[in-house]
């Protein structure tokens, strides 16, 4: 089955039929429009605000069964169909909860997430919770990583700069770096502003390293990705 199609649940279903209603009750279209407008019109909103929409997730949620990986990939496929934002925020967040149950053959179901409707909102929890969970419990996946870090679609690459986000000492510190450097003239702000953050990230768990790199490489390196980088390692 392509991994753009829902598979067959009966927990999706039930979600699926709970989340319109529930959220929807909800709604204000007031806080919609502002949330809309800061989020550059990359689609429509509910208006939920993120405690709200927590709270209202734990209802839907409600007597459900633990989900398997068929159900968060039909659960997730389905909420990215609707329209409005919240639903993928409440995919991302199961996704994020339950990403142990996810085994690596759900990597092509995230990268279809990032593509679809790509923003930062959503690309960067799946990348530091989703795929970086998934790299980790299965490091054969770093191959796919090294392509993604070349990917055009610059949603793909910024979430391969980002999957270590959350691995402290686990880091793969050469991958790191090599990352850096190989998108370290890209043109785009995301790209730049990524650099800097993994960058910064891991300088919380070796600042000395991220200083040295950055003092080698400064000349190439964009200053926003340097200020980043040094936010948390000192000049």
């Amino acid at each position: 089955m392509p991994a753009t199609v829902p598979p067959p649940s009966a927990l999706a279903d039930t979600l699926l039929a709970r989340l319109p209603v529930v959220y929807g009750a909800a709604a204000d279209p007031e806080r919609a429009a502002g949330m809309r407008a800061y989020m550059k019109d990359i689609a429509p909103f509910l208006g939920l605000a993120s405690p709200t929409r927590r709270e209202l997730s734990r209802e839907v949620l409600q007597g459900t069964p633990r989900p398997t990986e068929a159900d968060l990939t039909a659960v997730a496929l389905r909420c990215w169909e609707l329209p409005e934002r919240e639903y993928a925020y409440f995919a991302v967040d199961l996704l994020r909860r339950h990403v142990r149950r996810l085994s690596s053959g759900f990597l092509p179901v995230a990268r279809h997430l990032i593509t679809t409707v790509p923003w930062w909102d959503t690309v960067d929890a799946l990348a530091s919770h989703v795929v970086g969970g998934l790299v980790a419990a299965d490091p054969k996946l770093t191959a796919a990583m090294d392509a993604w870090i070349d990917d055009p679609d610059l949603w793909v690459a910024r979430t391969a700069l980002l999957h270590q986000l959350r691995h402290k000492e686990a880091t793969d510190t050469e991958r790191l770096f090599a990352y850096c450097l190989r998108q370290a003239a890209h043109p785009d702000f995301f790209i730049r502003k990524a650099i800097g953050w993994s960058l910064r990230e891991y300088a919380k768990t070796d600042a000395d390293a991220v200083r040295s790199f950055v003092a080698v490489h400064r000349d190439v390196l964009a200053p926003l990705s340097v200020r980043e980088a040094l936010k948390n390692a000192g000049p």
